[in-house]
């Protein structure tokens, strides 16, 4: 893909914090799911405005066709955007809505998982006790205080938009094989973030466990030797910006201009042709706690502080407040659910230095 003749397509219904200087073209359509908002079941009715169903569980299993729903219509806007622009060097962001909540999808994706199979995820009693405070803190009270049934009813939900939005996908890749475009544009499919569905009693994201930091991350390149095979090396989306530039024959700023500060992230090129290639690259995330105030300093009841985490392919070690609110170390090939904290383990003392060592983010 080449940034000369750029496109975008913002899945979101409006351009919200989007950059219009980036885009020559901008689409965002609105389907039924905005217009049958009064029909979704929220676990906070009392919240009310048009984004009452953004950060709380939310679902709705919807009547009418795929073609109905906001992200059916970003697919067939993408598809006319491919169409046009078939002959052209092009850079095009398809950008689909769900599975953010509200969890809405045509009924037929919610029959695909019965919430009678569905099985809950073991939380250990007295789980919250094996980490800092604020690991947990994410958790909010309307979801501890739900039953089973909608637990898994939330699952379920959850499941079938994303397999309505695997679905728009698809549809969206059967044309780039029709269109003839398949051998000769980089695709890459990312989310920006990862998700809780009751792992340690938590649900949506916040959270610095692996089901919050790991997110979906594919990238197709049709001249790559390993495509079609999983990779288990460490990378991250701020690798993105450096892995296009590569495969697009472009040079990212790297800081010899003043005015232009150098592009962070390494370029895993060599995954994509040998994904078992030596990689030493770990991964770090972090996240916010308290309160923040104007001056940015931790004042109040509730000071803000930040918790960061570093993961390579075995471990992954998290400080809150520089340590000063607690630490956490996993094990992956022992305890891939992250159910025992080993920070204090002396077994594992040397194993902390070193992940310690890895921070290079400090409060």
């Amino acid at each position: 893909m080449r940034s000369d003749q750029p496109l975008h397509q913002f899945g979101n219904r409006s351009n919200g914090l989007d950059d219009p200087a980036s885009w020559e073209k901008v689409v965002n359509p609105k389907g039924r799911d905005k217009d049958d908002e009064d029909l979704i079941f929220t676990l906070t009715p009392e919240l009310k405005g048009s984004n009452r169903f953004g950060a709380t569980l939310s679902w709705l299993a919807a009547d009418g066709t795929d073609a109905e729903q906001t992200d059916g219509k970003i697919a067939d806007d993408t598809i006319k955007l491919l169409e046009a622009n078939k002959d052209k060097a092009f850079f095009l962001a398809c950008g689909f809505f769900r599975p953010h909540t509200p969890y809405v999808a045509p009924k037929k994706y919610f029959e695909m998982y019965p919430v009678d199979k569905l099985e809950l995820p073991l939380v250990p009693e007295k789980h919250r006790e094996s980490a800092p405070a604020p690991a947990f803190e994410s958790a909010k009270k309307e979801q501890d205080t739900m039953t089973d049934a909608q637990r898994r009813q939330a699952i379920q939900a959850y499941y079938a938009s994303t397999s309505f939005m695997d679905a728009q996908v698809g549809r969206v890749l059967d044309a780039l094989e029709k269109l003839k475009l398949a051998d000769k544009t980089i695709v890459v499919f990312i989310s920006d973030h990862g998700y809780h569905l009751g792992e340690h009693g938590l649900w949506q994201k916040m959270s610095l466990f692996e089901n919050s930091t790991r997110v979906p991350l594919v990238i197709y390149d049709p001249r790559a030797k390993g495509n079609g095979k999983a990779c288990s090396r460490t990378v991250e989306l701020v690798d993105l910006h450096a892995t296009l530039a590569e495969l697009a024959g472009l040079s990212p700023p790297n800081g010899s201009d003043s005015k232009v500060p150098a592009v962070e992230g390494n370029s895993p090129k060599p995954l994509l042709d040998n994904p078992s290639a030596k990689w030493d690259k770990p991964a770090f995330t972090q996240v916010s706690r308290g309160t923040p105030t104007a001056t940015g300093q931790p004042v109040g009841k509730n000071p803000w502080f930040m918790g960061y985490s570093v993961r390579t392919e075995r471990y992954r070690y998290t400080e809150w407040d520089s340590g000063k609110k607690g630490s956490q170390l996993y094990d992956y090939e022992k305890d891939p659910a992250e159910l025992k904290n080993l920070v204090d383990d002396p077994a594992y003392a040397a194993v902390v230095k070193q992940m310690k060592a890895l921070l290079p983010l400090k409060n």
